[in-house]
């Protein structure tokens, strides 16, 4: 009997928290977090190769990717939950003994968002692919979401206050970069859907200037505004003796100097990789015909969403000492500046998604044969 696509696919990430608390007390015994990650993974993967065997729709090997992962996005909703106080018993001693950093404010704020944002994108991907429609967008924001998350992630482990405390559990990561990478090939390379668009049309939009174009010339501004800001912060974390930057770190966003590390390696791939790409699509909303901007825009409109959650959420949490907290007296300042930098890349994306006539080609072969 073939079981329908997306309970097959719930049904591995269902087992965490049974697995989780099951297990929880053998690795008590064994005072050895590994056992607790072994049994995890060897669960999960069991569970895994029981339902795909129980269908034969899973042509696309994405698919295992993706309930794989779902099923460790439940685990770190239950570590996020647990050390948020929710519940307990759990992954407790995983946490203390096997990866320690995921005990910060950072640390939780991305199991969170693993588990609620992650987890839904793969049910979502699931769910088209068993319907056999594209889930190629949805696959470049998770794409671009997890990447930002396992690099500021790693990084802020190796070069932050918890470097001495990395164990053999921390290559438990090493999938989370391998894995993306090959997935992001793969989605890269499935057929583009192009709109239902003559020639004349095309060439008709991208005949438009700037300022006949009032939503684009918004989009131009935000970018500017975002680009001038990342560029400060970035000035801010590599010491500028400006006063401005000397009051804003102090005064505005402490957590820039968090020993965790997490923020100054967030701020530097800001500087070094996300500003190059806001100047890159002002460019691209100026000049016609850039087709790279539809796809690379939700690459960077989920690397910027998952990252902006996890420095506000870490700005705001508990679990960050109380010097490097946001000020009360800034908070609506920090938020709404914070939402806002979010927000660009996301309606950039919306854009591209909506109206991509003046990002195509100016004469695509496909669109000119059809006119004839």
């Amino acid at each position: 009997m073939q079981l329908p696509a997306v309970p097959g696919a719930l049904a591995p990430s269902l087992l965490a928290f049974p697995l989780a608390f099951g297990v929880s007390g053998l690795v008590a015994l064994a005072d050895s977090p590994l056992v607790l990650t072994g049994v995890l993974v060897l669960a999960g993967l069991v569970s895994i190769i029981y339902f795909l065997r129980a269908g034969s729709y899973f042509q696309d090997p994405l698919f295992c990717v993706f309930v794989a992962f779902s099923f460790t996005s439940a685990v770190d909703l239950i570590i996020s939950l647990e050390e948020d106080g929710f519940v307990s018993g759990f992954a407790e001693v995983y946490v203390r003994e096997g990866e320690p950093y995921l005990r910060t404010a950072h640390g939780i704020m991305i199991c969170y968002w693993d588990g609620i944002v992650h987890y839904g994108l793969y049910l979502a991907m699931i769910t088209a692919m068993s319907q056999r429609k594209s889930y190629r967008s949805l696959g470049l924001f998770w794409l671009g979401s997890l990447m930002m998350s396992i690099v500021v992630f790693l990084l802020g482990n190796l070069i932050g206050k918890y470097s001495s405390d990395i164990s053999p559990a921390f290559l438990l990561n090493v999938p989370y970069i391998l894995i993306p990478i090959w997935a992001g090939v793969r989605l890269f390379q499935q057929p583009r859907a192009l709109p239902c668009l003559t020639a004349e049309q095309v060439a008709e939009e991208q005949r438009k200037w700037l300022h006949q174009r009032p939503q684009d010339v918004a989009l131009v501004l935000l970018l500017v505004l975002e680009a001038a800001f990342t560029f400060f912060r970035g000035m801010v974390i590599l010491d500028c003796p400006a006063d401005s930057c000397f009051e804003y770190i102090y005064q505005h966003e402490p957590y820039l100097r968090d020993p965790v590390a997490y923020p100054k390696v967030q701020m530097l791939l800001y500087l070094f990789y996300v500003l190059p790409f806001f100047c890159l699509c002002i460019y691209g909303l100026l000049r016609p015909g850039c087709s790279w901007m539809p796809d690379w825009s939700l690459v960077f409109a989920g690397a910027v969403a998952q990252a902006q959650f996890s420095h506000l959420g870490s700005s705001l949490h508990s679990r960050t000492p109380f010097p490097y907290q946001t000020p009360e007296d800034v908070w609506w300042s920090f938020l709404v500046t914070n939402v806002l930098y979010a927000l660009g890349p996301q309606l950039l994306a919306l854009r591209c998604l909506r109206r991509p006539a003046f990002f195509l080609p100016s004469a695509p072969a496909s669109l000119v044969k059809k006119h004839q």
